[in-house]
């Protein structure tokens, strides 16, 4: 994020105590989850490697263990996470044909996600990391009150840390170039 967006937020009409979140939802993206995203870039850019779909865990997967683990935790899991869950698939299932792909991924998406499959249901971590770094961009338009920002940015920023504790659970080590994946299909 550029460094002078921040500042903004010290001049917010607080009288109505409803900010347009223009750019004001941040979250530390982890190290180790930066350099996944950065491995999964290369891996799929620039080795034309793909991950294998559909992915288990997949991303309704972790987002039900991360409600276990919230259960667990407190005993319960509050309205706001669920309705922060709801939304985060939903927007995941919207922008991943729209902006989560990589061009050497369209084909392998077209030919996986039919009318009947929802995009949460095939992929995994990998793209649902790549929703994170823009979530932010998503989110510009929508105006809600400073507190139920700060809530989003929290959990989000829950919801990382759970991806990074369990990084090697829901992240694939391995690739497969594209050519290995279509042979599997003959």
């Amino acid at each position: 994020c550029p460094r002078g967006r921040k500042r903004k937020q010290d001049s917010v009409d607080t009288e109505k105590n409803v900010v347009p979140s223009d750019n004001l939802l941040s979250f530390h993206i982890p190290p180790a989850l930066r350099r996944q995203l950065i491995d999964d870039y290369e891996f799929v850019t620039q080795m034309h490697k793909l991950v294998q779909l559909p992915r288990s865990p997949n991303v309704d997967d972790i987002l039900k263990k991360y409600v276990d683990t919230q259960i667990k935790k407190h005993g319960r899991v509050t309205d706001s996470v669920e309705e922060i869950l709801k939304g985060l698939r939903c927007y995941f299932d919207k922008a991943l044909p729209v902006m989560l792909l990589y061009n050497n991924e369209r084909k392998q998406y077209e030919e996986t996600v039919t009318a009947d499959v929802s995009p949460s249901n095939v992929y995994g971590a990998e793209h649902l990391l790549r929703l994170f770094v823009k979530l932010p961009e998503l989110l510009i338009h929508v105006n809600m009150a400073e507190e139920t920002l700060k809530e989003l940015q929290d959990n989000l920023a829950d919801i990382l840390r759970f991806l990074r504790k369990k990084q090697s659970l829901f992240f694939v080590s391995a690739y497969k170039a594209v050519e290995e994946m279509e042979k599997k299909e003959d």
